[in-house]
C-alpha cells in the first residue's frame, strides 16, 4: 500500500529530487521481491493442495470435480500473472507513456488472487451399524416399548374381531332364496296360431320375430299345437309330424335355436284333439290309446330341444289313466343324462272354482296349472282377491300361474275392454306366480270374427288421424307392458316376494309384495267407472310411497310421492308404488 502511495506521489510531484527517487525505487524493488516471495509461497501451497487432492482421488474421491477445480485455479493464476501491475488504477486512468517515474508506476501495483472457497463436506447419514442396533435393542427402555406395542397390536386385533362378531350376530339374517325354475322368472307368451302371429305365416317367420319377443322380457313361448290332428279323428293323429301349413321340422329347429340364443325357452303344446269338438283327448274310449302314443312323442320332441310340454284337459287324462299320466310326468319332469335341463309340464283346465283348481294342482303334479280363476268381467273384485289369497295360502307361488283369456277364450282386450288392458297387465305381472299372456295382449289386440286375429305389427308408415290414434294407444300399452315386465325380472319382491292383501272391496284392491330387505312394492287397482279413495294403513306401511308407474300418468306421475292414507285412484286406474325396507 505504501508503494502505491509513493508511486502516486512521484506522478503528482515531478520536482522530487533524484536522491529521493532512487530511494523510492529501492523500496519498490524490495516490495516487489516480497510480493514475488508471497506468490512462490502460494504456488507451493497450491502444489501441496494438488498432492492432497491426488491422494483423495486415490481414496475414492470424485476425480472429475478435483480436476475441474485444479483447471479453474490454474487459469485464474495465469490470468493474474498476465494482468499489468497498475497500482490499482484502471487502464483509462493510467498516465501516458514516457519518463522513469511513469514506468516505475506501471510496474508496481497490487495482484488480485482468486482463492476458491472449499465446499463443505456433505454429511451422509448411514444409520446405525448392526452392533450398535444390537446394543440399543437390549436396553430396558426398548424392551418395554416393544412389549407395549405388541400388546396394543393384539388388543386392537381382538377388538376388531369382537366388533365383527357382534355386527354379524346383531345384523338381521338374510332370508334364503326359494328354489325357482326358469318359468318362474318371467312371463310366458302363448302363440296358438303361427299363421296369425307372423307375416310369413310359418315357423321361419316366427323365427324372425324372436327379437320382438325378447324385448317383452318373456322367459318362454307356449307354441302350438303344430302337429297333424284332423278334428275328432284319433286314428289320424300324428304327434311327431308338423302340419304343412305352419312349416317343417327344419324351420322348427331354427326357431328353437334362435329363441335359446335370446334366453327364451320353447314349450310345445301337444294337446291331442286341439281342433275337434269331442274334447282335448277325444272320447273316453280313446284316452288310453292316445296317452300311450303321446309317450313316444314326448321323447321325440324333448330330443329336438323343447323345454317343456303343455297339455289341455289334464283333469281327464290324470283321472282316467293315472298310470299313463304318471309315465307322462316322468318323461317330461325327470331329467336324463341327455336332457339334464329342467323341463316344465304345464296343464290347462276350464275349471274356475278355487277349490277345484287347488285340488287339481295337487293331484296332477303339474309344474304350472293355467285355469280360469281370474274370470274376465267378474263384477266382484272382492271375490277375485279372495281367490288369489286362498291359492297363495295353499300352494307355493312357484306353481301358481295367472291368465285372463287364452287360446280358446280369446284375447285380453276383448274380454275386459281396451280401457282396462293396462290395469290387467299390471295385475298379472305383480301377482305371486307366473303370468301367462296371449299373443297381442301387450298391445291390446282385439278378437274380431276369430279367436286368432292377425297380429298388429306397427311400422313408421304415415296413417290417417284415427289410425294414428289407435297406433299411439297400442304403443302406449306396449311401453307399459315392457316397463312392468322388465321391473318384475329385476325385483325380488315382485319375483318371489310374500303376498299381503291390504284392501279389498267390490271394485278395488290393494296388496303388498315384500321380500326380506328388498324394496317393497304396493299395487293398487280400481275397476270402477268412478274415482275411489283407498285409505291404506298397516304397521308395515310408511306414510308415503313413491309412484313407480301408473296407468294414467296425468293423475299419478311416475316419480311422484303419494300419501298412503289417502290414495286417490281414477276410474279404471291402477298404480304401482314403492318404498324402502325400514328395518
Amino acid at each position: 500500500m505504501d508503494a502505491e502511495l509513493k508511486a502516486v506521489e512521484l506522478h503528482e510531484v515531478p520536482e522530487l529530487k533524484m536522491e529521493d527517487a532512487l530511494k523510492m525505487e529501492v523500496k519498490d524493488d524490495a516490495l516487489k521481491d516480497e510480493d514475488e516471495m508471497k506468490m512462490k509461497d502460494d504456488a507451493l501451497k497450491d502444489e501441496d493442495e494438488m498432492k492432497m487432492k491426488d491422494e483423495a482421488l486415490k481414496d475414492g474421491g470424485d476425480e472429475a470435480e478435483l480436476k475441474d477445480a485444479d483447471v479453474t485455479e490454474d487459469l485464474d493464476q495465469e490470468q493474474q500473472e498476465k494482468e499489468p501491475m497498475t497500482g490499482g488504477r484502471r487502464p483509462s486512468d493510467a498516465p501516458p507513456a514516457g519518463g522513469a517515474a511513469a514506468a516505475a508506476a506501471e510496474k508496481n501495483g497490487s495482484v488480485k488472487l482468486k482463492i476458491p472457497e472449499e465446499a463443505p463436506e456433505e454429511v451422509k447419514f448411514t444409520g446405525l451399524s448392526k452392533e450398535e442396533l444390537l446394543r440399543v435393542a437390549g436396553t430396558p427402555g426398548w424392551v418395554r416399548t416393544r412389549w407395549t406395542l405388541l400388546l396394543l397390536f393384539w388388543l386392537g386385533w381382538l377388538g376388531m374381531l369382537l366388533g365383527a362378531v357382534l355386527i354379524i350376530l346383531q345384523a338381521p339374517r338374510c332370508r334364503d332364496l326359494p328354489v325357482t325354475s326358469w318359468w318362474n322368472h318371467g312371463p310366458l307368451y302363448q302363440i296358438g296360431s303361427v299363421q296369425a302371429f307372423t307375416d310369413g305365416q310359418d315357423l321361419k317367420g316366427l323365427e324372425q320375430k324372436v327379437d320382438a319377443l325378447s324385448q317383452l322380457k318373456v322367459k318362454g313361448v307356449l307354441l302350438g299345437p303344430l302337429h297333424v290332428a284332423p278334428p275328432d279323428e284319433a286314428v289320424s293323429l300324428r304327434f311327431e309330424e308338423i302340419s304343412p301349413e305352419v312349416g317343417n321340422l327344419e324351420q322348427f329347429r331354427g326357431f328353437v335355436q334362435t329363441a335359446h340364443r335370446k334366453g327364451i325357452s320353447v314349450v310345445l303344446d301337444l294337446t291331442p284333439n286341439y281342433q275337434g269338438t269331442s274334447g282335448p283327448w277325444f272320447s273316453n274310449v280313446s284316452v288310453t290309446n292316445v296317452a300311450e302314443r303321446l309317450k313316444s312323442a314326448l321323447v321325440f320332441w324333448l330330443d329336438e330341444g323343447v323345454d317343456g310340454v303343455q297339455l289341455s284337459g289334464v283333469e281327464r287324462v290324470s283321472t282316467i289313466v293315472p298310470s299313463l299320466w304318471a309315465d307322462i310326468r316322468a318323461i317330461v319332469q325327470n331329467g336324463t343324462e341327455q336332457r339334464p335341463e329342467e323341463r316344465v309340464l304345464i296343464g290347462t283346465t276350464d275349471w274356475s272354482s278355487v277349490e277345484d283348481v287347488s285340488s287339481l294342482l295337487s293331484s296332477t303334479g303339474v309344474d304350472l296349472l293355467i285355469s280360469r280363476v281370474l274370470r274376465p268381467g267378474d263384477p266382484d273384485a272382492a271375490e277375485r282377491a279372495q281367490s288369489v289369497q286362498r291359492l297363495y295360502s295353499s300352494h307355493s307361488l312357484t306353481r301358481l300361474a295367472w291368465s285372463v283369456g287364452g287360446r280358446t277364450q280369446g284375447h285380453l282386450a276383448s274380454l275386459v275392454g281396451p280401457a282396462l288392458v293396462k290395469l290387467h297387465q299390471l295385475l298379472l305381472l305383480t301377482l305371486p306366480g307366473t303370468p301367462v299372456f296371449n299373443y297381442g295382449d301387450e298391445v291390446g289386440l282385439m278378437d274380431e270374427d276369430t279367436k286368432f286375429p292377425k297380429m298388429l305389427w306397427d311400422s313408421d308408415d304415415a296413417l290417417n288421424e284415427t289410425r294414428q290414434e289407435d297406433r299411439d294407444e297400442r304403443l302406449s300399452r306396449l311401453t307399459f307392458f315392457r316397463s312392468v315386465s322388465e321391473l318384475r325380472g329385476k325385483e325380488r319382491s315382485l319375483l318371489f316376494g310374500d303376498f299381503l292383501l291390504l284392501a279389498n272391496s267390490s271394485s278395488s284392491m290393494a296388496y303388498l309384495r315384500v321380500w326380506d330387505q328388498s324394496a317393497r312394492y304396493l299395487a293398487a287397482f280400481n275397476w270402477a267407472e268412478e274415482a275411489t279413495l283407498l285409505q291404506l294403513s298397516d304397521e308395515t306401511l310408511p306414510q308415503q310411497a313413491e309412484v313407480v308407474l301408473s296407468t294414467d300418468s296425468s293423475l299419478l306421475p311416475a316419480g311422484g310421492s303419494v300419501e298412503l292414507s289417502s290414495l286417490q285412484l281414477g276410474p279404471g286406474q291402477a298404480a304401482l308404488l314403492r318404498f324402502p325396507y325400514a328395518g
